[in-house]
């Protein structure tokens, strides 16, 4: 089974919450459902689960009042050997955006508060409109997603201790050893290659076939376009494919900015935006919007129509660009414009399943450009992804402005200090 990290904090939200439900969101198949069946059979005496899409008749029990006893009496018409035990049951209600009407009950849920409810699905499908009452200041959400890479160490058998030795070496500031820097850097190829979807991990324990791996990628991207033909309207069902399908061609670019002619020539904002909107709400793409300026609070200097599109997924986005792109990263020989934008997403991936929100910065006339800002306390943190060694021209020049304190280069190198430029490994960004 694999670990994951949304587990530890399941077990505070049932130690900690307060007349609260519990919304976990994310994108098909990362693995909401196993974590969360695994959760309530191990923590509660009694464990109700509902899915909407399996089960479309038990949207009825939440159709009428909406009083706990009733939901209950209905509930039980269908699952007769359901116990609810209060304080001791977790209800969960899967795939909830098939069932407006179960969202709008978590309120009764929460202020009833004998029995504890987990809530999950995706944006796909949801009819905003066929929601009565939003579950406002009774539920709690929480954005989940693919294995973020030290989780994917943990798969692959690391040591807690070497992992933890690397985080000395992160917060300290101290070169790795190169046999340990060397293995770490295999291990990012894989990470790489693979990514973090439960299936295709499971599949690489299992097999270490990267042949069979990257079928699995097939599968999912497959189910991907299908929830797309299935979910989004159907004006906007060949813009969203179109979208999803340009994404690899965006990033191959030397300027990974998103641009809609890529996805059709001569293609707008006003044609494509909301098609991409949908792929964000459906938990399959990350945004990174630049910045009009690198100051604090960076929300305030984000501008809208200027962004890149990142998979969610590193894993996803290699197998979009053939089997051939594995080796070529595996064995380190790929080459050209295609391999800064995978290691951009690579970046952008382990800082999205951290729950960062993406920026990047980068001058007009383009003399200037900065992969990733973060803040760090009330400072902008420029950080700059080297996938290969080379000067780093922008941040040189970024550091010497004011209100710029530090800036990291991560690349293929050691860890190592020049001034204001802290260098440290790709594999390190898992720390930040």
């Amino acid at each position: 089974m694999l670990k994951r990290k949304i587990t530890e904090f399941l077990k505070q939200w049932k130690a900690t919450k307060r007349n609260e439900c519990l919304l976990v969101r994310g994108a098909r198949q990362i693995g909401k459902t196993f974590i969360i069946e695994d959760f309530g059979h191990g923590d509660y005496e009694s464990f109700v689960e509902i899915n909407f899409e399996l089960q479309p008749s038990l949207k009825t029990a939440f159709e009428g009042d909406l009083t706990v006893p009733e939901m209950i009496k209905r509930i039980s018409v269908h699952l007769p050997e359901a116990r609810f035990v209060p304080h001791k049951t977790l209800l969960f209600l899967d795939e909830i955006q098939s069932c407006p009407q179960a969202r709008t009950s978590l309120k009764s849920w929460a202020i009833d508060g004998n029995y504890d409810v987990i809530a999950s699905g995706s944006l796909l499908g949801v009819n905003y409109k066929a929601v009565s009452s939003y579950p406002v200041g009774y539920e709690r959400q929480i954005d989940m997603f693919s294995l973020d890479f030290e989780e994917f160490l943990w798969a692959v058998g690391l040591s807690p201790q070497v992992i933890d030795s690397l985080k000395g070496h992160y917060a300290n500031r101290v070169k790795v050893d190169d046999s340990v820097h060397n293995k770490m850097m295999a291990y990012l190829r894989e990470y790489m290659v693979v990514g973090g979807m439960p299936s295709v991990v499971n599949c690489f324990l299992a097999t270490n076939n990267f042949g069979l791996v990257h079928q699995e990628q097939e599968k999912i991207t497959s189910a991907y376009l299908n929830d797309i033909a299935k979910y989004a309207d159907n004006t906007e069902k060949p813009k969203v494919r179109s979208c999803f399908l340009s994404i690899p061609r965006q990033l191959a670019k030397e300027n990974t900015k998103f641009q809609y002619s890529i996805v059709e020539r001569n293609g707008t904002s006003r044609k494509f935006a909301n098609a991409l909107e949908w792929l964000r709400d459906a938990g399959i793409v990350a945004y990174c919007n630049n910045l009009s300026t690198l100051q604090f609070p960076l929300s305030a200097y984000a501008k809208d129509d200027q962004f890149r599109i990142y998979m969610g997924d590193i894993g996803l986005l290699v197998s979009m660009y053939g089997f051939e792109m594995k080796a070529a990263l595996l064995e380190n020989t790929l080459a050209g414009p295609a391999k800064g934008g995978i290691f951009e997403n690579l970046m952008a991936d382990i800082l999205h399943k951290k729950h960062l929100t993406l920026y990047y910065y980068r001058k007009d006339d383009a003399s200037v450009e900065i992969e990733f800002v973060l803040t760090q306390q009330t400072h902008p943190l420029p950080i700059e992804v080297k996938a290969k060694s080379g000067r780093t021209r922008s941040l040189n020049t970024v550091l010497t402005w004011e209100g710029i304190e530090e800036g990291y280069k991560f690349g293929m190198c050691n860890v190592g200090i020049d001034g204001k430029k802290i260098t440290m490994p790709l594999y390190l960004a898992m720390f930040l």
